[in-house]
């Protein structure tokens, strides 16, 4: 005699499949209407994107999952870190920047340099500023060259020691910019102020690297001649503000700017020399 097979169990709970659907829809439709009626558009994106994630990473599906008997080892593990979630949202977006590394208090430098050269800057020999550029020191040429002449003046070195310890202290670049008046000059040696004022600058980093023991792959020189004045050329007062080496700290950003043309250039264009050929560049190194 076949005996009849036992009824299987009876699930119960099979309703609510349906029923969570309906409450999904539900809670999405209202939302939807609650976006739609708000004037503030970055509010709605907000809680909208607020309920996408609560729906698709949250704990709402995996308490669904869980009744429903599915997913109960998803619902043990650890919740996803950040970094790790947005890598699965995204698998395309960039990795995270590293900590930005903030760039050494160049005022402090400066502050430094003040009291230490206080007797110096008095007396017109070098003058100090703090721009976006960076640090930049002016050696004028009355303290640290001859007329004409590229050689550096030794009584200017217990100046350029000072100088050279603030250097050796920070890890920034350094530039060394060479700059002339408006005179031309036409000797055995230098046939230009181009060549006078590149001249200059490698001297002083010559002096340096040599004396002072200042890494070379942290400098680099340039020779502006006449065009980048700080001071009018009409006295001799302002030429000699003019005649000098820029030593720069190189902040961040001055990394690749240039010194910003001084709005003198503009009301002494007719008093100068003939700028460079067109096209022509500072020289650098």
């Amino acid at each position: 005699m076949t005996r009849k097979k036992a009824d299987g169990h009876a699930n119960h709970e099979r309703w609510l499949v349906s029923y969570a659907d309906f409450m999904t829809l539900l809670f999405a439709f209202f939302v939807v209407m609650f976006a739609s009626t708000q004037s503030d558009k970055n509010k709605a994106r907000d809680v909208s994107d607020s309920v996408r994630q609560a729906l698709e990473h949250g704990q709402f599906s995996a308490a669904i999952s869980t009744v429903l008997g599915r997913g109960k080892h998803e619902a043990r593990k650890a919740p996803l870190s950040k970094d790790a979630t947005t890598e699965r949202e995204n698998p395309n977006a960039p990795p995270p920047l590293p900590p930005e590394r903030h760039p050494p208090d160049l005022a402090q430098s400066l502050d430094t340099l003040q009291k230490g050269l206080d007797s110096d800057l008095k007396n017109g020999k070098l003058q100090l500023r703090l721009d976006a550029r960076g640090l930049i020191i002016s050696l004028r040429e009355k303290a640290f060259f001859a007329s004409g002449d590229s050689a550096v003046a030794p009584d200017s070195l217990p100046m350029l020691a000072k100088i050279a310890a603030v250097v050796q202290s920070l890890p920034n670049s350094v530039r060394l910019e060479g700059h002339t008046d408006a005179r031309p000059i036409h000797t055995s040696r230098f046939h230009s102020n181009w060549e006078l004022s590149a001249a200059r600058s490698i001297a002083m980093l010559e002096l340096l690297r040599d004396r002072f023991q200042i890494p070379p792959s942290r400098m680099a020189v340039a020779g502006y001649a006449e065009n980048s004045p700080v001071d009018t050329n009409d006295t001799e007062e302002g030429r000699a503000h003019n005649r000098r080496v820029d030593l720069v700290l190189l902040s961040a950003g001055g990394l690749t700017a240039e010194p910003a043309a001084s709005l003198i250039t503009a009301a002494i264009a007719g008093t100068s020399s003939d700028p460079p050929p067109k096209g022509q560049r500072p020289a650098t190194r």
